[in-house]
């Protein structure tokens, strides 16, 4: 049995989501989540189909506005800042430096037109690098990282397998040593024998990097080898919550025993 990472020690958290709540009409894919999550911690969040994971996970990287609740970001001078209140600017400057976005299908999260090598510089361009051999360097080393052959750096992701272009995704995000990464199923719709080396070389920079991450996912496994938390959700609430390990081997609520049993569909 593969063990979760132990876990980070750490006096101040850097996001806090305190009582969120999304309504679309009557229906509410989120309601009343609060948690913490500290420096070089990874948290997943898992549930079937419906859940409100994905949701949750727009809410804390401020990609949808919440109804009611917040969420807080602590900033590199220390300070806990409300993302409402960071407007659209302040926002687009986190996903530039401090964060990254791992989704499912990395079309999304790549430019499918240019090459891979451009994709992962575009990223240090944004945090100020304008030497073109040094972003060239850094680019390819980091191909190596995530095992890309250095000789597919002119390549556009559009070549690429579906388990490359994930692996490029991750570099594109991890490049600038982000503080926080919010992960979609990102091992979702890839093979077996691939989702596995993913999983390893996920695990092996997240803690090399020192890396907080939210990973939404339906796959225990992912969350197990991944996390140190786990919050489990069903209809847009948490239903129960505590160390991966103690909740995946010791499940207390019925609806998380069914899923630890497999029974629940994904």
């Amino acid at each position: 049995m593969v063990e979760a990472p132990d876990a980070p020690m750490h006096d101040q958290p850097l996001l806090v989501a305190e009582a969120l709540c999304k309504n679309y009409g009557r229906v509410t894919a989120c309601r009343d989540v609060s948690f913490s999550l500290y420096p070089g911690e990874v948290l997943a969040v898992v549930g079937e189909s419906g859940s409100g994971k994905s949701t949750l996970l727009q809410l804390l990287s401020a990609q949808l506005a919440v109804t009611s609740g917040r969420v807080s970001y602590r900033m590199r001078d220390g300070v806990l800042r409300d993302l409402a209140s960071l407007g659209e600017a302040g926002r687009r400057f986190l996903f530039r430096t401090d964060w990254g976005y791992v989704h499912q299908d990395p079309a999304l999260g790549l430019r499918m037109a240019v090459s891979a090598g451009a994709n992962v510089g575009e990223r240090l361009m944004a945090v100020g690098w304008n030497h073109y051999g040094r972003i060239r360097q850094t680019a390819s080393s980091w191909l190596e990282r995530v095992e890309i052959d250095v000789a597919r750096i002119d390549d556009a992701p559009r070549t690429y397998s579906g388990g490359m272009r994930q692996r490029l995704q991750i570099a594109r995000n991890l490049v600038t040593e982000p503080r926080l990464v919010f992960m979609d199923e990102p091992t979702g719709g890839l093979d077996v024998s691939v989702q596995a080396r993913l999983l390893d070389l996920m695990r092996n920079l997240v803690g090399e990097l020192g890396l907080a991450a939210v990973v939404v996912t339906h796959d225990l496994a992912v969350a197990r080898l991944l996390s140190h938390r786990v919050m489990v959700m069903k209809g847009g609430q948490v239903i129960e919550t505590g160390l991966t390990d103690q909740v995946l081997d010791d499940p207390h609520e019925p609806y998380t025993q069914l899923l630890v049993s497999s029974i629940l569909p994904p």
